[in-house]
């Protein structure tokens, strides 16, 4: 069996990219991102790329370095409100957007893994979102029907993960990283801890090995926070 186990993000996608190609990304927010695959990916220079992730980072980090590298075509997400260079390029006509409810978003990539073309859901209905899509009567109500979402790259973040792949994740990184992680042709996955086969719990494996193409150590995690909220400090 090939070794799973590459020295850095660049390894890792050796051979993987190309023009016009379809990523999925995962994490929410900036929790969870595969902070040094996208790193690595801008520095390709690869375009016209159609990516699929719950958001697209924020201006100058995540993949917001790729909205600025101009080397997104097309996003398909359920959140944007972070960027204001995604909204720029949007109103401009510079950027696609396949906008989607988070829900349908999660379970379009989860059906896409699971190898479901498509599924019906109620989420939408009568809405913007339903325009152009099959809808359907089951049992009096409304549905509307959702393709599932495959790639040509998933790129991921766990916190653990041995040498075979098999991933641990940790708290809200439990995101799209799982789901993603069966969806794409091959994954590639980066890691804040990469541990001998047999030192993971076996009945707390998020995502088998079976999985997972490339692994990886992460060389540096900024973990940055997305919007910082405070509030005064009572008075004693």
């Amino acid at each position: 069996m090939a070794d799973k186990v590459k020295p850095n993000a660049v390894e890792a996608l050796k051979g993987l990219l190309f023009d016009g190609m379809t990523i999925m990304a995962g994490g929410f927010g900036l929790c969870g991102i595969p902070e040094n695959l996208i790193a690595a990916i801008r520095e390709t220079g690869v375009k016209d790329l159609t990516v699929i992730s719950n958001n697209c980072g924020v201006d100058g980090f995540g993949l917001g370095i790729l909205l600025e590298n101009r080397q997104i075509k097309k996003m398909i997400s359920s959140y944007v409100g972070e960027n204001k260079l995604f909204e720029q390029l949007y109103l401009s006509g510079e950027l696609e957007l396949e906008f989607n409810p988070q829900g349908t978003l999660a379970e379009r990539i989860r059906a896409g893994g699971a190898g479901i073309p498509a599924f019906f859901t109620k989420t939408g209905v009568g809405t913007l979102v339903a325009e152009g899509k099959e809808v359907r009567e089951f049992d009096g109500e409304l549905y509307v029907m959702e393709r599932g979402l495959t790639a040509d790259l998933s790129i991921v973040k766990a916190w653990k993960g041995d040498r075979e792949g098999n991933l641990v994740y940790r708290k809200t990184a439990r995101n799209f990283n799982p789901m993603m992680a069966t969806a794409g042709k091959v994954t590639v996955v980066e890691v804040e801890e990469l541990v001998e086969i047999g030192a993971l719990d076996k009945d707390n494996i998020h995502t088998p090995g079976i999985y997972v193409d490339h692994i990886f150590k992460g060389a540096v995690f900024e973990k940055r926070i997305e919007r910082v909220t405070t509030r005064q400090k009572e008075a004693v």
